[in-house]
């Protein structure tokens, strides 16, 4: 996806399990394409624009098992925390909470807003945001700022306003 252009803009980091749909979402996000992907490993990095003044870095961190253990390593300088979840995909929602508390523990994590992304909200079936929040425990997080929305990083929808909200975040802690 290519390199950071400049470390001024506030780093964001896309965390979540693998299949959650981080990298389709960053590459629509980055370039308004869907972009064959395949399991990051690693990272994927970009400069979103927001508008001709603002600016975020995002770095998309592979979500697969054997990653996640590294993933504390992505939180140098971290201004804030986008989880992507599979709203379609039920049965792995236990899994998400457990990774999302782990990484919300790490000291570098403290004051950090985190951002859920229901994602892949065009398939039948989705949850409603209220029952992810309420799978992945959200309202335990009350000594931090948190939102949670839905988009669909296949059609692009709801990506914009969700990191314009991620910056409001940032600017709010």
């Amino acid at each position: 996806m290519g390199q950071a252009r400049s470390s001024t803009s506030p780093q964001v980091i896309l965390m979540g399990l693998d299949s959650a749909g981080k990298s389709t979402l960053l590459a629509q996000l980055l370039t308004g394409q869907v972009m064959e992907t395949s399991p990051t490993i690693g990272f994927n990095v970009g400069d979103l624009d927001l508008d001709k003044k603002t600016s975020l870095t995002v770095w998309d961190v592979g979500g697969q098992k054997s990653m996640r253990p590294n993933w504390r390593y992505y939180l140098e300088d971290c201004k804030a925390l986008v989880f992507v979840v599979d709203s379609s995909d039920r049965a792995r929602m236990p899994e998400a909470r457990k990774a999302l508390r782990k990484i919300l523990v790490e000291e570098k994590l403290a004051s950090v807003p985190l951002m859920v992304l229901a994602n892949k909200k065009d398939l039948p079936n989705c949850m409603t945001i209220r029952e992810i929040s309420s799978e992945l425990g959200l309202d335990n997080y009350n000594d931090r700022l948190w939102e949670i929305q839905a988009c669909s990083g296949l059609k692009g929808l709801g990506l914009l306003q969700a990191f314009s909200s991620v910056n409001k975040l940032i600017k709010r802690s």
